[in-house]
């Protein structure tokens, strides 16, 4: 690798390197884990340990490597599967999923590859990146179902979003425009999902308002909507695990909903 070449490719990495993290902590339910993975895939593409394609656009290229690594570890282990926690139990309860399906549906969904590019990332023909997408969904359909609480301002968001949840089979706990209604609609039903806005009607925080919430109410997964995703994912402190960029598509959120559902350790910004 020349200096030059090497220059470019640290470029693109750069470019691309947040929505890599994004998909790393969405695929291990952790901020640690993930980043640990993707900072795996920086330092043996510049090492020139991996296999970075420079024929391929960058971000798919990117992502191949760290698939290559990931594919080589398999899925991170709960730490210790003798305690009760909840992160043990989501973990108990992937392995017992359809190899590498989950990594194909959040390709496809929320990174927003296509069938076939995802299939390139993944090491297999388009047909069967398209049957393990199909295989996830259902799997994940008949293992998830549960309450889920909706924080946003904007209304026809907000009833959309609601939409998509009851289409899955949850039900909404409730829906708030503000922090403070946030909080009310948590105190009087628990749900065990919160689908977040960041920028709340009164110039509230959406992250504020979740942290309160856990602080209060305890541990779930969270989902973050966002319209500037890579401003959260900057490697300084806590972040979400799970993040949907706005404009968002149905399939994106019924993805993240799915898999934020196994994961009840997400991490959360703080303010």
């Amino acid at each position: 690798m020349t200096a030059q070449s090497g220059e470019l490719i640290a470029s693109q990495i750069g470019a691309n390197l947040p929505y890599l993290r994004r998909y790393a902590r969405a695929l291990t339910g952790s901020q640690d884990t993930g980043d640990k993975y993707a900072l795996a895939t920086l330092e043996g593409i510049l090492a020139g340990e991996e296999d970075y394609d420079s024929t391929l656009s960058p971000k798919l290229a990117l992502f191949r490597v760290f698939h290559a690594i990931w594919s080589s570890s398999g899925a991170p282990a709960a730490e210790n599967e003798d305690e009760p926690s909840l992160a043990a139990k989501a973990q108990k309860h992937l392995r017992r999923l359809t190899p590498n399906t989950r990594e194909a549906l959040l390709l496809h969904t929320i990174e927003e590859f296509s069938a076939k590019d995802t299939g390139r990332i993944m090491g297999v023909s388009e047909k069967e990146a398209s049957e393990l997408i199909s295989i996830a969904y259902e799997e994940m359909a008949r293992a998830t179902s549960g309450q889920v609480m909706i924080i946003e301002d904007e209304a026809v968001i907000a009833m959309d979003l609601e939409a998509i949840v009851t289409g899955m089979g949850h039900s909404v706990t409730g829906i708030a425009r503000t922090e403070t209604r946030a909080k009310e609609v948590a105190a009087q039903v628990s749900a065990d999902l919160i689908l977040s806005d960041i920028q709340l009607a009164d110039n509230s925080s959406g992250i504020d308002a979740v942290n309160g919430i856990l602080a209060t109410h305890g541990e779930r997964p969270v989902i973050f909507i966002t319209a500037y995703p890579e401003r959260l994912l900057t490697g300084e402190g806590p972040e979400p695990a799970f993040l949907i960029s706005k404009p968002y598509t149905e399939e994106q959120v019924r993805s993240a909903v799915s898999q934020a559902m196994f994961f009840s350790s997400t991490e959360t910004l703080k303010a």
